[in-house]
């Protein structure tokens, strides 16, 4: 059985046009006045870490560097030497849990557009 070969058939583009029109979707609104969620206990830790490397190490520049030297810091210790950013991340996130709550309490009221920043 001879094979037939499709005559002036151009390959397929690596560019896909669908994908380019999911790109080119809506971008939801940002509500400026909407509270940010708060960073979890290691970047608590890694703020710490990071000061403290960068005075031991200071030829290394990359925080690519400093990232995987905290990370496996953070591997390596304890819950007990963890503690106290898990308390400073759970302070956080209950600050921002509450604030959330003021936020969509006004949003739902109609008063977020009407007023200003009445956060502390």
């Amino acid at each position: 059985m001879p094979t037939t070969r499709k005559k002036n058939v151009k390959p397929k583009s690596p560019i896909n046009k669908k994908t380019k029109t999911v790109k080119k979707k809506k971008q939801q609104k940002v509500d400026s006045r909407k509270p940010k969620k708060p960073p979890t206990a290691f970047f608590y830790f890694l703020e710490d870490f990071r000061k403290g490397y960068q005075e031991q190490n200071p030829e290394i520049k990359s925080m690519r560097d400093i990232g995987k030297a905290a990370g496996e810091k953070w591997k390596s210790m304890k819950y007990d030497e963890k503690v106290e950013y898990y308390d400073i991340a759970t302070e956080k996130r209950a600050e921002f849990e509450k604030a959330m709550s003021d936020y969509l309490d006004r949003k739902e009221n109609g008063e977020d557009a009407a007023s200003g920043d009445e956060s502390c």
